[in-house]
């Protein structure tokens, strides 16, 4: 392995400790924490979507850097298709692609239904109790998602790192 390669892979196991590690914070400690801080929904959701929006300056240059580094990392087998599907280093790695793809729609769907219009009319308590709620289950449910999908993918790195 090259300095290169090995500097590459250290951006790519950086990079993923503030996506991953981000997402679990979001989750585990905060969410529950804003719970006992806050009686009112539109005050735990503005200061998530804060919070969250903070986040997003970090952790996506994280997921882009993770993706690129990723492919850096893959070369090997881009540049010869076969190996993907008749090895099993090969299968896990396109387990691995099609997590990321689906991480990525997940967290777009995510950052799309949390726009600037939707946190304004969170703010200024323009939701119906209603919608305030459906829109709460929503994002709750994407936030679980894509912790879910970032450890499953953590899950195929280690083993594509074992040689499987």
């Amino acid at each position: 392995m090259s300095l290169v390669d090995a500097l590459i892979m250290w951006a790519h196991l950086v990079a993923a400790s503030i996506w991953v590690g981000g997402s679990i914070f979001i989750g585990i400690v905060l969410a529950p924490l804003l719970k006992t801080i806050s009686d009112s929904v539109e005050g735990r959701l503005s200061i998530m979507i804060r919070v969250g929006r903070k986040f997003n300056t970090i952790g996506v240059p994280s997921l882009i850097i993770l993706i690129i580094t990723g492919i850096y990392n893959s070369v090997g087998f881009i540049v010869k298709p076969s190996l993907i599907l008749s090895t099993n280093y090969g299968i896990v790695l396109l387990v691995k692609v099609i997590l990321v793809i689906m991480l990525i729609v997940i967290f777009a769907i995510h950052v799309r239904l949390i726009r600037s219009e939707v946190e304004r009319k969170i703010e200024s308590k323009n939701l119906s109790g209603d919608h305030l709620q459906k829109l709460r289950s929503k994002i709750i449910m994407l936030g679980r998602l894509t912790v879910i999908l970032s450890l499953l993918i953590l899950l195929m790195a280690a083993l594509l790192h074992s040689g499987v």
